[in-house]
């Protein structure tokens, strides 16, 4: 057996082990077992590339090898899991960016080589794909880094004209695509490259613009599609099978996952992208376009918390990103246990897009230890919700707010929620009095059964858990 069979044989058994590996994520009992299965696939793909024969030097290789090793190392114990959206976005971006540079170097390589006009057109067009796709993400994940990071403003940004000039770019950089792949003039066709690049990097930037804070999930999860299909176009570009299958797996698994949360929120992809959702400011009242808000924000202390938990038996706690910012999931995972030994059953609803990033709840009480078997999704602890004594929101806003189900002017009107406003009493957790991420007021803030326990959700709790374990130790 040749080394080229046995190179590609060893491709295919990688590409086996991501395959396993993705399927083992779609489950939280297996998902560990399939980070594991896949990470040993890509280490499979690596090895097996440094012994291909087409390397010719591995100074370089061996120097990014040691320059990526740190900067992973560092990055895995330094960064917290409440910036875990931006790291994502940032590992997109640079997804994107490697499959822009494979692009870009197999271009240049070209130019100085003699290859026949029919596999020209069909490199150009790969050449293309990657650099295109790869510059969108690139650019578009920095963009989404500064929303996330707080760097920029979470709000979408429209202007008048913004489609069509986006519109006008796409069709350009596909013009420049077809002169690039087509024309037989080195010139022209070192024009149409730089063209497209450059527009590929702004299209990145114009096109996350107008998508606003509250959308951040889907956005990470379409660019995770992106950086997938960049990676597939650069493996065709360099002729590598398992580059392609791997990009092939974590763009489509990408696409799918968007589509999964956009039904969550009930709209379009095309919504979500081009809707500019968040954009209107609210009103000098303070509200958001929509229907009339009425009613009272009800304080509730700390104490009094305490009493209205220990005396619950069926408690359902409804996290959100203030629970990440306040870095509270230890905390909620110490409450749950102290009121499970009160006597009380607790679950922890998690709606499929609270967080800055798909999972993000998940992950944060993951990391915490909390029972896999103590997460409902929100389809299932809705019908019995009104059966909860207590219902503790930590810092969720759109996912928990009635005027997604009873307001027609609201921007999220139609949004699936979680009912948390059907339980005997609602405790909501928040640091001041504004709106959320995406700028909509909360109706549920004013209902009758809701306390507002203001302040960080980290410091107000440990005063509850201090005085379960002062009941415990009576």
């Amino acid at each position: 057996m040749n080394r080229e069979i046995l190179i590609n044989v060893a491709y295919i058994a990688a590409s086996i082990l991501f395959i396993l590996g993705l399927k083992m994520l779609g489950r939280q009992h297996t998902a560990r077992r399939g980070n594991l299965l896949s990470s040993v696939g890509m280490l499979l793909a690596i090895v097996v590339t440094l012994l291909d024969r087409h390397v010719v030097n591995y100074t370089w290789i061996f120097a990014g090898l040691g320059i990526g090793t740190v900067a992973g190392v560092v990055c895995a114990r330094l960064v917290k899991m409440t910036s875990m959206p931006e790291m994502v976005a940032l590992l997109n971006g640079f997804g994107g960016l490697a499959s822009l540079i494979v692009g870009a170097a197999e271009y240049l390589r070209l130019r100085a080589g003699t290859v026949s006009s029919e596999t020209l057109v069909f490199t150009h067009g790969v050449v293309f794909a990657a650099i295109v796709i790869g510059g969108v993400t690139f650019n578009g994940s920095l963009y989404a880094f500064g929303k996330l990071a707080e760097l920029l403003s979470g709000r979408a940004k429209l202007f008048r004209g913004q489609q069509i000039l986006n519109g006008g770019m796409v069709l350009a950089t596909l013009g420049a695509g077809v002169g690039f792949a087509l024309s037989g003039d080195a010139g022209v066709v070192l024009v149409c490259f730089a063209v497209f690049t450059v527009l590929a990097l702004a299209l990145g930037w114009t096109l996350v613009m107008p998508i606003g804070g509250g959308d951040m999930p889907v956005v990470i999860s379409m660019l995770n599609s992106l950086s997938g299909l960049a990676a597939c176009a650069a493996g065709f570009v360099i002729e590598n099978n398992v580059l392609i299958v791997a990009g092939c797996l974590v763009g489509t698994s990408g696409i799918i996952l968007t589509a999964i949360m956009c039904k969550a929120m009930n709209r379009s992809l095309a919504n979500v992208l081009f809707s500019g959702f968040g954009s209107v400011p609210p009103t000098a009242g303070g509200e958001a376009v929509g229907e009339a808000m009425e009613g009272e924000l009800k304080p509730i202390s700390a104490e009094e918390t305490f009493s209205v938990l220990e005396s619950a038996r069926q408690v359902v706690v409804i996290p959100g990103y203030g629970m990440a910012v306040s870095q509270a999931q230890h905390v909620v995972r110490e409450l749950a246990e102290l009121l499970e030994a009160n006597g009380a059953e607790v679950r922890f609803a998690i709606h499929p897009v609270a967080g800055r990033m798909p999972g993000h709840m998940n992950v944060l009480l993951a990391e915490a230890g909390v029972p896999y078997e103590q997460l409902v999704e929100m389809d299932a602890i809705n019908p019995i919700m009104h059966q909860m004594d207590v219902a503790v929101v930590i810092g969720a806003n759109d996912v928990v707010n009635p005027a997604a189900a009873n307001d027609q002017a609201s921007p999220i009107y139609g949004m699936p929620i979680i009912k948390a406003h059907e339980a005997r009493i609602v405790i909501c957790l928040k640091r001041g009095k504004g709106a959320g991420f995406s700028g909509v007021e909360n109706h549920l803030f004013l209902m009758p059964n809701s306390r507002m326990l203001y302040g960080d959700a980290k410091a107000t709790l440990s005063v509850v858990v201090a005085e379960l374990k002062s009941l415990a130790a009576c």
